[in-house]
């Protein structure tokens, strides 16, 4: 399911990139700030193509390459040096992705520290903790389904209900982190669980700053189709918005350390 998903997603990008543009709108979209969105054996299969959709649809519009062992663009510091942003989207277990990630750990961390911007989803909100991450954030990253009084138990594709600026809000979601803020972290709370932990969070590092969701905010309708999920708000990528908007245009003037 995965996978018909992906194809489609990349089949979709294609078109909208090739038809209509003509030159001057092939010029417009040369000009756009660069999102580095991270594609391989670290995500999931549609994973990648929904995190580069969501920041292409941002009304300033990103223009998205992925990255990655298999893409044209390799992960490195001169990749990183005309980025903007580093997406890390959703994926499988944090052991594998980080074996395939920790050598380009001193890489983004000094992306980041130096201006850039990074954007974790699921499991690249785990992969910017501590221990087998990226270190890019002062808290603990944990398994919100193991925290005390969590409403979901297992990790099978559901919806969870969240505060998102003090909004009841529904999203899709699947195994994903909670952000336990060490004190005096330089970070700002966009949304919480039922638990009352942090479920989205933007924080400061160096110059740049981290933006992190345990959630799926990029989630879409063939997410949703695949598992036979409805979400009764009606699918909408305004939160994700919101999380990127707050994370590279410092919606909430998050400073780092």
């Amino acid at each position: 399911m995965r996978l018909s998903r992906r194809k489609l997603l990349i089949g979709a990008g294609a078109a909208g990139a090739v038809g209509g543009l003509g030159w001057a709108g092939a010029y417009a979209f040369k000009d756009r700030p660069l999102a580095l969105v991270y594609r391989g054996p670290a995500s999931c299969s549609g994973c990648s193509e929904s995190v580069a959709n969501l920041l292409a649809g941002m009304p300033i519009g990103f223009r998205t390459e992925f990255c990655g062992p298999d893409e044209a663009r390799q992960i490195s510091a001169g990749a990183l040096a005309g980025a903007v942003v580093y997406a890390q989207p959703g994926g499988g277990s944090i052991g594998r992705a980080w074996r395939s990630l920790r050598d380009h750990a001193d890489d983004i961390r000094a992306f980041v520290r130096d201006g850039g911007n990074y954007l974790g989803f699921c499991l690249g909100g785990y992969l910017a903790g501590p221990g087998r991450g990226f270190g890019l954030l002062s808290a603990e990253v944990d398994s919100y389904i193991s925290s005390p009084r969590a409403s979901v138990h297992d990790t099978a594709d559901t919806l969870v209900q969240i505060r998102w600026r003090g909004e009841l809000r529904s999203m899709y979601f699947q195994d994903g982190p909670v952000f336990r803020l060490r004190p005096g972290a330089s970070a700002t709370v966009l949304a919480t669980y039922d638990t009352g932990e942090p479920a989205a969070v933007v924080a400061g590092y160096g110059a740049g700053r981290v933006g992190v969701v345990g959630p799926h905010p990029e989630a879409d309708e063939l997410w949703y189709a695949d598992v036979g999920l409805t979400n009764p708000e009606g699918i909408r990528q305004d939160l994700g918005h919101d999380l990127i908007e707050s994370t590279v245009y410092g919606r909430d003037s998050v400073q780092g350390n």
